[in-house]
């Protein structure tokens, strides 16, 4: 389909089915004969009318297409299974640079190494990197300060599903190893990180934070694990996630904000930014298919970057929804999470959707030639943390920038377009809904995802294509405002930003900003066109060096 529509397959063939249960079919077992009366239930939910002789003509037709529905239950799907059109964000004429030149991330010469575990434990990735590269930080010692913080502290936090302390150990040593044999692999060498466990990891659980999956073990690793442990990162564990990516419960608990322990830490890469937030990783992998990153990195204060829909490889995560699912970095630093992405970039050909692209950082780029916009209309009003918003906007200026004002403004509706994740999410877990398993997620609320499955069966798979057919136009509405300018700033949940560029595919960072009255973390986002993270890194790294947001620890952490 290119850029232009966005079907799945699967979703396709299945919303068909959309008014079965009307049909006389419920999940799981045929009921009865499709009559006319049966068709006019449904089509009121359709919002359509048909006349007596409309209906009785289409009896046949739902028939055959019923049993067509009953054979394709008959082959049993992994999740694994992506559909065979595949989404791709690139508007008409627009392709992403392919030269990759050498990355030089400005790093400094020395470090003094922290006395205090603890003041250790909080420092970034950059930093973290020369201290190992100059030997006055070991990876194995490194790696002991992070174990024993996630023993202290995450069963406080509900953040951690495995810990891999054995293996994390012998791969902190061989680390270590390879330096005193002057082999360095790059700012990741020997550097803990956790993962959200929705990556496959071989010879551990896979649990994606449900119950019916707890004992689920995947025999592979996925894409991105294998290429930060080339990078000679060191994986300590596998943190938690919202029950099937939504959220912050999951089937053993409720992840916990390290500001506020009486708050979830949101979701639902809740485990990965607990975990950061708390000093018990430098950095973890979160996923976002409709705020995962961006909600849990403002909950928690960290800094989370969500890359160019297609530039980090899939292979290995559970899908939710294929054509909006994005994995990323979540750490205390913008300069943090463009070395991170920097080793997971790249396209995969065990991922159809991945997009080959560069990324093009250099510290030596005058950052102050940015053109710089924002969402004017967002940053107006008295609303709740909106001071510490145009804080950032001052910031900007006091640093030499011209801000220009901006407007988003689209001639679809991003919530309507918002159907397709649901078909997705409810194509992707069919066999959950089918087996009545769902009832076993801790979340059964009417905006769960088990009543979410359960009603985007009766989504017409023309208006699934339809909602991707006007994808199709906010890709390019986005794109023409996102041309003439570097970045956008933008409040993390101003207007419909979020949904918008979730659908779109574009990259954001989302860093704090501050606190609110009740002293939890508050976030701004940076926006950039697409494949265009670098400049993200560049403008975040900016904002970082001259304010202390992002180093201000949690307190009951801070030990």
């Amino acid at each position: 389909m290119g850029s232009k529509n966005i079907v799945s397959s699967r979703a396709f063939m299945l919303l068909g089915a959309a008014s079965c249960m009307l049909l006389g079919f419920t999940l799981g077992r045929n009921t009865g004969e499709i009559t006319p009366i049966s068709i006019e239930g449904a089509s009121e939910i359709f919002g359509l009318s048909f006349t007596p002789a409309e209906k009785d003509s289409m009896v046949g037709s739902l028939t055959n297409q019923r049993s067509r529905y009953e054979s394709l239950r008959e082959i049993a799907l992994d999740n694994s299974v992506a559909p065979s059109l595949v989404f791709n964000p690139l508007p008409t004429g627009f392709q992403p640079d392919q030269i990759q030149k050498p990355l030089d991330w400005g790093l400094v010469k020395e470090i003094h190494l922290p006395e205090k575990d603890s003041d250790i434990a909080f420092l970034p990735v950059h930093e973290l990197a020369v201290l190992i590269k100059t030997k006055k930080l070991t990876s194995e010692r490194l790696t002991e300060i992070y174990l024993n913080r996630i023993r202290t502290y995450s069963d406080t936090l509900q953040c951690l599903i495995t810990l891999l302390e054995d293996s994390a150990l012998e791969k902190a040593r061989a680390m270590d190893a390879e330096i005193a044999a002057g082999k360095y692999r790059g700012p990741l060498h020997g550097i803990p990180y956790g993962v959200k466990d929705l990556l496959a990891v071989k010879g551990t659980k896979t649990t994606w934070g449900a119950m019916p999956y707890k004992d689920q073990q995947i025999d592979m690793t996925a894409t991105v694990v294998n290429k930060l442990n080339d990078a000679g990162g060191v994986l300590v564990g596998k943190f938690t996630l919202g029950a099937l990516a939504m959220g912050d419960v999951w089937y053993a608990g409720v992840t916990k904000n390290p500001w506020n322990l009486e708050q979830g830490s949101s979701g639902s890469s809740a485990g990965s930014a607990s975990a950061v937030s708390a000093g018990l990783v430098p950095f973890a992998i979160g996923t976002e298919t409709l705020g995962s990153i961006v909600s849990p990195s403002t909950r928690t204060g960290v800094t989370g970057l969500r890359p160019t829909y297609g530039r980090v490889s899939k292979y290995g995560a559970m899908a939710l929804s294929w054509s909006m699912d994005k994995i990323g970095p979540i750490s205390r630093s913008a300069l943090d999470d463009g070395i991170i992405l920097s080793v997971i970039n790249g396209a995969d050909v065990m991922d159809a959707s991945s997009i080959q692209a560069a990324f093009n950082y250099s510290s030596n780029k005058d950052v102050k030639t940015l053109k710089v916009g924002y969402f004017k209309e967002y940053f107006e009003g008295a609303g709740p943390d909106m001071q510490n918003n145009r804080d950032v906007l001052d910031l900007l200026k006091n640093q030499g920038y011209e801000l220009h004002p901006v407007e988003l403004k689209t001639t679809v509706n991003p919530r309507a377009i918002q159907i397709m994740l649901s078909v997705e999410g409810a194509a992707a877990f069919d066999e959950l809904t089918r087996s009545g398993w769902d009832d076993q997620l801790v979340a059964q609320h009417k905006n769960a995802w088990p009543n979410t499955f359960r009603a985007a069966r009766f989504i017409p798979a023309v208006e699934y294509v339809q909602a991707a057919r006007q994808r199709t136009i906010l890709i390019r509405e986005m794109h023409e405002i996102m041309k003439d300018y570097d970045v956008l700033v933008t409040p993390s949940f101003g207007g419909a930003q979020l949904q918008i560029t979730n659908l779109t595919g574009h990259p954001a960072l989302c860093l704090p900003n501050g606190f609110n009255k009740s002293g939890n973390p508050t976030s701004i986002t940076l926006l950039a066109n697409l494949f265009e993270e670098e400049k993200l890194v560049m403008l975040g790294d900016l904002i970082q060096k001259n304010s202390d947001w992002q180093a201000r620890r949690p307190p009951m952490f801070d030990k």
